[in-house]
C-alpha cells in the first residue's frame, strides 16, 4: 500500500464518524463507487472501502436497529427510510413470491436472505436474524 495515495484518497473522501443521515448517504455513495470497480480496486481503495464500510455499519447499528424489533420490522424500517420498494428486493430474495411472503410475514428471513439483505443495505446480517 502506498501511504501517499491513501492519504490522497482520505483527503478526497474525508471520512468521519457518521452522525447524520446525510453523512451516511454520502459514505454509501462512495462505497458504491468503490464496489463498482469490483476486483480492480487498488490496495489503497480496498483499505478505504473497509474503513467506510465500518463507519456505515457503526452508524446504522446505532440508529437503525431498534433493540426490540423483529427482523421483519428492521427490514421494513430500512425500506421505508431508504425508499426501497418490494420490487427492488425481488432479486435479493430470488423471486417475487418469496419477497412477498417475507414482507407479509408469512415466511421467515433465511440466513441466505439475511446475508443478501445485509449486502443490499450495507448493514450487518444479524439485523435480519
Amino acid at each position: 500500500m502506498d501511504p501517499t495515495r491513501y492519504k490522497r484518497l482520505l483527503s478526497q473522501t474525508m471520512p468521519v464518524v457518521i452522525e447524520t443521515e446525510e453523512e451516511n448517504e454520502r459514505m454509501l455513495k462512495i462505497i458504491e463507487k468503490l464496489m463498482d470497480k469490483g476486483e480492480n480496486l487498488t490496495p489503497e481503495e480496498e483499505k478505504l472501502l473497509k474503513l467506510l464500510t465500518k463507519l456505515v455499519e457503526d452508524f446504522e447499528e446505532r440508529y437503525y436497529r431498534p433493540r426490540d424489533a423483529s427482523p421483519l420490522e428492521v427490514l421494513q424500517h430500512l425500506m421505508e427510510s431508504r425508499e426501497v420498494k418490494q420490487t427492488h428486493l425481488w432479486e435479493v430474495f430470488g423471486s417475487k413470491g418469496i419477497a412477498s411472503e417475507v414482507l407479509n410475514g408469512k415466511r421467515e428471513i433465511s440466513k441466505t436472505h439475511a446475508r443478501a439483505l445485509a449486502d443490499y443495505f450495507h448493514v450487518p446480517a444479524d439485523l435480519f436474524i
